[in-house]
C-alpha cells in the first residue's frame, strides 16, 4: 500500500497481462447468437480524447457485465482508417497517409489497451488495409448490379489554386475561401458517383417507429433527414414586361391555405432565377453577395415577375429568397404568410399583406371566426375562411377538394433526403473500382481483379490518383483496348456502413462477412456512440444492411437494436478542444491515479446521455474510494478484521443493503444507467467500513459483501477488483464470475432505504431542535397496525368521504377520535398517499438499522411496536413515519 493510495500502474499492468494470455475476451467462431456490443469505431487521430474513453467505457462496461451474466458477448474493435485529415498530415509532414495512420493506430491501441478494455483483438479491422476495402469495391459493384449505383453530374466546391474539390467544411468565412490557401472557392459540376438511398427512403422512415431501443431525439433527427412530406404539386403562371414563363411548379403540404396566398418565391439556384441573374442587377446582388440559406432570417429580393393564383386568378409578387432551396420540393413555393412562420417573417420584411384563410375550429355550433395573423401565423389545421366556394370546409377535406379542382394539380410526396454522393477527389480512400474506356464506356473491374489497390502517394496539389500516371491508365476489362481508371475514391462513410458486419469474420477472404455467421450474430445489440453522428453513419448504415437483406440473404434488415448516443465530457461548461486550449488528457490520469479512477470517474459522474463536466476533485474522491476498498478487503483477507460467528441485527442490516445494491445494479446496468449502479455498490463498501469500526463483524456476512461489491463494481473499475477477488481468495477471473442475484424487488428495498434515512434525519432534526447535547435515550416506535389498514382502505377507496369508508372496518373504528382524526389527515392528503412497507417489515427494518443511530448519537436506542411502546408514543406514529422520543 502507498500512504496516499496504491500501486495502481503495477495492479493494471499484471491483470493486463494476464487477460491477455489467457485470450479473456476471445469471442470463438461457434459462439451461437452472443451479445454483441459495439463503440463506434475511432478515426485514428493519434491520441484518445475524453470522449473516447467514456464511449468505450460505456460500452466496455455492459459488456462485462453481460459476460458476468453468463451471455456470449462480442466486444470488438477496429479504425475508421481513410479519410482527409491523414491525407493532409502527410502533405504537412512529406510522408505518406498510410505510415502516418499505422503509427496512429499503434498510438492508440496501446492507450486502449492501457485502459483495460475488453476487446477481442484477434477481430480487429482497419480500413485503409487493401484486405476490408476489396469489399467496399465490391459492395460497389454489387450496388451497380442492381440499379443503385450511377454516375451523374453534379456541383461541387471547387479551389482553383489547389486544384481539387473541397468539401463544405472546408469553405471557410463568409467570402466562402479554401481553407488551405484562401483562394475563393468555385462552383463546378464534376461527374460524381451516387448510391440510391432514396430507392429505400419509404422503409428508412416507416421503420424509425420500430426502433424502440433508439433515443427518441435521434429517430426525430433521421425523420426530419429524409424529410418525407405529403402534399401537392400545382402550377402558378409566371410572366414579367419582357418574358413569359409559363406554368412553375410548386409544391405545398397545405393547399388548404392556397386563397392566403400573397406572394411567390424563387430559389437563388432555380432556372429562373438563373436567367434573372443576367438582366436584372439586383437579383444579381443578392444572389451573389446576400443570400444565406443558413441565416437567422429569411431575406430576399422582389423581381418584376409575377404569378397567377391558379384558384384566385390573382397576380402575386415574385421573390427569389435564400430560404427556398432547390433541392427541397420544386425550388418554388407559394407565400401563405397567415398560416406559416418563415412565410410571416418573410412577408412582414418585404411588406406583403397577410391574409388569414384558416380558423381555429368553432365550438357549440358558432360560425368559425378568421384568427388574428398580425403578429404570428396561425399554423394549425382548422376551417376555411375568406376561401371562397371552400368555406366552411375542414383543411383535410379542403386539400382532397382543391387537388381534384385545380388544372394540373396532383397529389405528391416528396423527400428532403437526396441520393448519397461517394466520390471524393482524394488519395486517402477506397478507390472507386471503375475503369473508363472511350468504346465501352464505365466499366467495372471484374470482382476476381479486385482489391484495386492504391499507389504510391504523390504529394501534389491537385488529386494524387491523377497524378499517378502508371496506375492511371489501364486495359478495359471488356474490350481490352486503353482506358484509364476512375481516380475519385469513396466517400469515408462507405466504410463505416457495414463494419459492424466484418467482425463477425474479419479474416474471410472470399466474401465481406460470413452470411450464416452474420444472420446469428446480428442485429448489434448495444451500439455506443456520438450524437455527431446520428443522422448520416446510421442512416447509410441502415440503407446498406436493407441493401444486403435484399440481395446478399441477411436476414436482418436494420443493423442496431439498441442506441445509446453518449453526452460530452466538458471542462467548465465547454466541450473540450484543442483550440480553446482546455483539453485533459485521458493518459496524463492514467498515469497519476489509474485506469480505474478515469473509468469510475466516468460513470458516476453523470448518466451516460448526458453532458458532464471534468472535474480534478471528483478524480481524487473516485481514487480514494477504490483505495479505501483495497484497504477494507486486504485487512478483511489479512485477518486484521475482528469477527464474529453471531449474526445479529446489524448483518441482518448488511444483509439488507446486499440485496439493495445487488438489484439496483442489476436494473441499472441493464439499462446502461451505470452512475446509480456504481453509487449503490459504494454505498454497500461504505457500510461495511462502518460496521467493521463500530463492532466485531459477522465474517460470513461481510465476506459475502465483499464478494458482492467487488463484483458489481468489476465492470468499471475491472483491474483493481481482479486484484481484490483474488486476494479474497476466489478461483479465476472475475470477469468470468457469475453476476450476484437477490430475490427482493425494487420497490420494497427503496421503501425500506427511505424508512430508515428518514427516520435517522428526523433524529437529527429533533435533536438540534431541541438543543439536546448527550441523549441518553431514543426511542422509535412503529406505528400501529390499524394505521396500516386505514391507509390501505383510503388508497382503495373510490367513495367520496374517505372517513365513512374508514368506519366500517370494526378494527379501524374501535379507536375512535383517533381513527377520524386520521381518517381527516387521508381525506386531505389522498391524492398523494402511497403504500409502505407493513408493520412488521417496518419494525425488522429500524431494528436492524438502529445501530447506524446508536453509533451516529452514542445513545441507547429502542425500536418498538406500538403495543410495547409506553405511553402515548404510539399514537403520533405513522406508517413509514415512526414516533420518535428522546430522553436526555
Amino acid at each position: 500500500m502507498y500512504d496516499d493510495g496504491y500501486d495502481h500502474a503495477a495492479v493494471e499492468r499484471r491483470w493486463q497481462d494476464a487477460w491477455d494470455d489467457a485470450s479473456a475476451y476471445r469471442i470463438p467462431d461457434d459462439a451461437e447468437d452472443p451479445t454483441y456490443v459495439l463503440g463506434m469505431y475511432p478515426y485514428p487521430s493519434g491520441q484518445l480524447h475524453m470522449g473516447h474513453v467514456r464511449n468505450y467505457t460505456i460500452t466496455d462496461a455492459y459488456a462485462r457485465y453481460r459476460r458476468m451474466c453468463g451471455d456470449e458477448v462480442l466486444h470488438p474493435m477496429g479504425w475508421d482508417a481513410f479519410g482527409l485529415p491523414a491525407e493532409n498530415a502527410a502533405k504537412e509532414r512529406d510522408t505518406n497517409p498510410r505510415d502516418w495512420t499505422f503509427d496512429c493506430i499503434d498510438t492508440m491501441k496501446g492507450q486502449m489497451e492501457s485502459m483495460g478494455f475488453g476487446y477481442d483483438w484477434e477481430r480487429e479491422i482497419t480500413t485503409c488495409t487493401p484486405e476490408y476495402y476489396k469489399w467496399n469495391q465490391w459492395l460497389f459493384t454489387r450496388f451497380l448490379e442492381e440499379g443503385l449505383a450511377e454516375q451523374r453530374d453534379a456541383e461541387v466546391n471547387w479551389c482553383p489554386t489547389c486544384e481539387t474539390v473541397l468539401a463544405d467544411e472546408q469553405v471557410e468565412t463568409e467570402a466562402e475561401l479554401c481553407w488551405r490557401c484562401d483562394t475563393p472557392v468555385e462552383t463546378r459540376e464534376l461527374e460524381q458517383w451516387f448510391l440510391s438511398i432514396t430507392e429505400y427512403a419509404d422503409e428508412l422512415i416507416d421503420y424509425i417507429d420500430e426502433l424502440e431501443g433508439w433515443p427518441d431525439s435521434v429517430r426525430q433527427m433521421q425523420r426530419n433527414w429524409i424529410g418525407r412530406q405529403h402534399g401537392t404539386t400545382l402550377q402558378f403562371d409566371l410572366s414579367g414586361d419582357d418574358a413569359e414563363y409559363g406554368a412553375v411548379e410548386a409544391f405545398t403540404t397545405r393547399v388548404d391555405t392556397i386563397f392566403g396566398a400573397t406572394f411567390f418565391a424563387l430559389a437563388p439556384d432555380h432556372p429562373i432565377s438563373e436567367e434573372l441573374v443576367e438582366s436584372d442587377e439586383a437579383v444579381h446582388e443578392f444572389v451573389h453577395h446576400e443570400a444565406d440559406p443558413e441565416g437567422d432570417e429569411p431575406n430576399g429580393v422582389e423581381t418584376d415577375l409575377t404569378a397567377t393564383n391558379p384558384i384566385t386568378g390573382e397576380e402575386l409578387p415574385v421573390f427569389v429568397a435564400d430560404f427556398v432551396l432547390s433541392d427541397v420540393g420544386t425550388g418554388a413555393l407559394m407565400g401563405v404568410p397567415g398560416h406559416d412562420h418563415r412565410d410571416h417573417a418573410f412577408a412582414e420584411k418585404m411588406g406583403v399583406d397577410i391574409v388569414p384563410v384558416i380558423a381555429p375550429e368553432p365550438g357549440g355550433g358558432d360560425d368559425p371566426e378568421a384568427p388574428d395573423v398580425s403578429e404570428e401565423a396561425f399554423t394549425e389545421d382548422g376551417v376555411l375562411v375568406n376561401s371562397g366556394e371552400y368555406d366552411g370546409l375542414g383543411s383535410a377535406e379542403a386539400r382532397e377538394r382543391l387537388t381534384a379542382d385545380l388544372e394540373g394539380a396532383s397529389h405528391h410526396t416528396q423527400y428532403r433526403l437526396r441520393d448519397w454522393g461517394i466520390s471524393r477527389q482524394r488519395y486517402w480512400g477506397t478507390p472507386i473500382p471503375i475503369v473508363h474506356c472511350p468504346d465501352c464506356g464505365a466499366i467495372p473491374v471484374p470482382e476476381e481483379e479486385l482489391p484495386v489497390e492504391l499507389p504510391e502517394f504523390i504529394n501534389t496539389t491537385g488529386n494524387p490518383l491523377d497524378a499517378a500516371e502508371e496506375w492511371k491508365h489501364t486495359s478495359c476489362p471488356e474490350c481490352g483496348g486503353d482506358a484509364v481508371r476512375e481516380t475519385d475514391t469513396m466517400d469515408t462513410f462507405v466504410d463505416s456502413s457495414w463494419y459492424f458486419l466484418r467482425y463477425v469474420s474479419p479474416d474471410l477472404d472470399d466474401a465481406p462477412f460470413d452470411l450464416d455467421r452474420a444472420n446469428d450474430w446480428m442485429p448489434v445489440d448495444q451500439y455506443v456512440g456520438g450524437i455527431e453522428h446520428a443522422v448520416m453513419h446510421l442512416l447509410y448504415s441502415r440503407f446498406v444492411t436493407k441493401t444486403l437483406a435484399d440481395h446478399e440473404g441477411l436476414e436482418h434488415r436494420e443493423p442496431f437494436t439498441n442506441l445509446l448516443a453518449q453526452g460530452m465530457v466538458q471542462l467548465e461548461g465547454e466541450k473540450m478542444s484543442k483550440s480553446k486550449g482546455n483539453v485533459v488528457s485521458p493518459q496524463a490520469i492514467v498515469s497519476e491515479y489509474g485506469a480505474d479512477t478515469a473509468r469510475l470517474f466516468m460513470m458516476q459522474a453523470a448518466q451516460p446521455e448526458r453532458d458532464f463536466d471534468w472535474s480534478e476533485q471528483g478524480v481524487r474522491s473516485a481514487y480514494r474510494f477504490l483505495s479505501r476498498f483495497k484497504e477494507l478487503v486486504e485487512a478483511y483477507a489479512a485477518d486484521e478484521i475482528e469477527t464474529t460467528d453471531e449474526a445479529g441485527p446489524i448483518a441482518g442490516y448488511v444483509d439488507g443493503e446486499i440485496e439493495a445494491a445487488v438489484v439496483v445494479a442489476t436494473e441499472e446496468y441493464d439499462e446502461l444507467v451505470f452512475n446509480t449502479a456504481v453509487r449503490g455498490a459504494q454505498s454497500l463498501v461504505g457500510t461495511l467500513r462502518q460496521y467493521r469500526d463500530y463492532t466485531a463483524v459477522h465474517a460470513e456476512t461481510v465476506e459475502r459483501a465483499l464478494s458482492v461489491a467487488i463484483r458489481l463494481l468489476a465492470p468499471v473499475a475491472p483491474h483493481l477488483c481482479e486484484e481484490l477477488w483474488e486476494t479474497l481468495g476466489e478461483d479465476g477471473f472475475v470477469v468470468d464470475a457469475t453476476w450476484p442475484t437477490a430475490a427482493a424487488d425494487r420497490e420494497t428495498i427503496e421503501k425500506r432505504q427511505r424508512l430508515v434515512e428518514n427516520t435517522r434525519e428526523d433524529v437529527r432534526q429533533i435533536v438540534d431542535v431541541a438543543g439536546i447535547d448527550d441523549p441518553e435515550r431514543i426511542d422509535i416506535v412503529v406505528t400501529p397496525a390499524w394505521k396500516h389498514k386505514a391507509l390501505n382502505v383510503a388508497i382503495d377507496s373510490d367513495a367520496p368521504n374517505v372517513i365513512g369508508e374508514l368506519m366500517q372496518h370494526e378494527e379501524i373504528k374501535r379507536h375512535g377520535q383517533d381513527a377520524a382524526s386520521y381518517g381527516q389527515d387521508l381525506q386531505e392528503t389522498r391524492e398523494a398517499l402511497q403504500r409502505t412497507l407493513d408493520p412488521d417489515t417496518e419494525l425488522a427494518a429500524l431494528e436492524s438499522a438502529a445501530w447506524l443511530i446508536e453509533r451516529e448519537f452514542d445513545a441507547e436506542v429502542r425500536v418498538l411496536a406500538a403495543d410495547d411502546a409506553p405511553g402515548e408514543a404510539a399514537a403520533k406514529a405513522e406508517p413509514s413515519r415512526p414516533a420518535i422520543d428522546i430522553e436526555e
